[in-house]
């Protein structure tokens, strides 16, 4: 297959306000938010009827019927009906995924332009029953007579198989929630509760600048009576954060995760454009910025390790593929599941023996400008549909560099299942 490496524009991207579960969009489900964002997406870079070589959407959460989301979901956008859809999921790094799954296919020649994106609802939620039940209902199915179909439905039926299960927040290997595994995280980094809320009061306090300063005019698409996102608190204090109690760890008197400082279930979607020069030149479209390597990563966070610290390891082997060292951005844009998380991995790439032995670095990547970080506030100001971040953080930093002019930012996100996606973009 001949590789003929074009690069990858970021043309821009859309997304509806994120709000809080069971509130403004409880009854719309991933679908519906789905469609929102293709849509705006065609409105806003006239791609009525157009055919596009593939969108990549992604839900973490969804029901069995939605298998294929994204293109039910595009079928309803506008766009031509030829388009092929894909859907995928990684939790919380779903659609970074998706634009590095389309960014590929245009590298390779194989594709001119596509979607990449994500929508997550915990509104919506597909609820199971057990599985004596589910056996039975398939026999009961099975049975050829209506009397037979009878007996196979009553015989040894027990009310307790009616109890339903609900999507589960723990991770399978160990039975431990996200919060439970940061909790750890931030007692082995030696991170303590009063700069968890400092970095979440910095979020809300940045985001609402951003909302007021009409940065997120064109990015950010109302819907359902919602302008803003819901999670945004601007008039939030430490004092207010410092009231909240500890949401994971509640027995133990040294908990430090509250609601305040860790991102709360949301629903949401977003989605970004990308596409090579030419089919942009064609079509009159700037390009805000390039995406020029991506990263993927995973520890063992069953025998130890961070759940959340996999970032750490696919950022340096993203720079040492590239040449440049963790200092050589202008922006840092780090998901803020949780702000331990976030603190934990600055303090992991500022620590000898970390870098050393479980890196295999000669150096510690060392400090950033926090003055770079997350500059229009992130995750926890923002809220975080799972599958809609990643859109919602590469549509935000291209335009950040286009209107800087060029320079270069850094995506980091961590996601369940102890698993990292990291990506650069640029504007030369």
């Amino acid at each position: 297959m001949e590789n003929t490496q074009q690069r990858v524009g970021v043309i821009g991207g859309v997304r509806i306000p994120f709000c809080r579960n069971n509130t403004a969009y409880a009854d719309v489900g991933n679908f519906g938010m789905s469609v929102k964002v293709l849509g705006a997406l065609v409105e806003r870079f006239g791609l009525h009827g157009q055919e596009l070589g593939e969108v990549a959407m992604g839900a973490v959460i969804k029901h069995s019927s939605e298998w294929n989301l994204a293109r039910e979901a595009l079928l309803s956008s506008g766009l031509a009906p030829t388009t092929p859809g894909i859907t995928t999921a990684r939790a919380c790094g779903t659609s970074l995924d998706n634009a590095i799954v389309i960014a590929n296919k245009i590298a390779a020649g194989q594709i001119e332009a596509g979607i990449a994106g994500g929508s997550d609802t915990t509104s919506d939620v597909p609820i199971v029953y057990s599985q004596r039940l589910r056996k039975r209902l398939l026999a009961v199915n099975r049975a050829k007579t209506p009397l037979d179909k009878l007996k196979t439905a009553v015989r040894g039926f027990s009310f307790s198989e009616l109890k339903p299960s609900f999507p589960g927040v723990a991770e399978p290997r160990t039975g431990m929630s996200m919060g439970e595994h940061c909790e750890k995280m931030a007692r082995e980094w030696h991170i303590g509760r009063e700069a968890q809320d400092r970095l979440a009061l910095d979020s809300h306090r940045k985001l609402a600048v951003a909302y007021d300063a009409g940065f997120f005019n064109d990015l950010v698409i109302p819907f359902r009576g919602l302008k803003r996102d819901g999670f945004l608190r601007p008039d939030t204090s430490m004092d207010k954060l410092a009231g909240l109690k500890p949401a994971f760890d509640k027995t133990s008197g040294h908990g430090t995760l509250t609601a305040g400082n860790s991102t709360g279930l949301s629903d949401g979607a977003a989605a970004v454009l990308l596409a090579n020069e030419a089919w942009a030149a064609k079509r009159g479209l700037k390009i805000q910025a390039y995406l020029r390597d991506a990263e993927v990563a995973a520890v063992d966070f069953v025998h130890g390790e961070g759940l959340l610290m996999a970032p750490t390891i696919a950022v340096p082997r993203m720079l040492a593929r590239n040449g440049l060292t963790l200092q050589d951005f202008d922006f840092y844009e780090i998901h803020e599941a949780f702000a331990a998380q976030v603190l934990c991995t600055l303090r992991a790439w500022e620590s000898p023996d970390y870098c050393k032995h479980r890196l295999g670095l000669d150096a510690p990547l060392g400090s950033i400008d926090p003055a770079k970080l997350n500059v229009n506030g992130s995750s926890l100001a923002a809220g975080h549909p799972f599958a809609a971040t990643g859109a919602r953080i590469v549509a935000t930093l291209a335009k950040m560099l286009e209107q800087k002019g060029s320079g270069r930012g850094l995506i980091s996100i961590c996601t369940a299942g102890g698993m990292g996606v990291v990506a650069i973009l640029e504007r030369p």
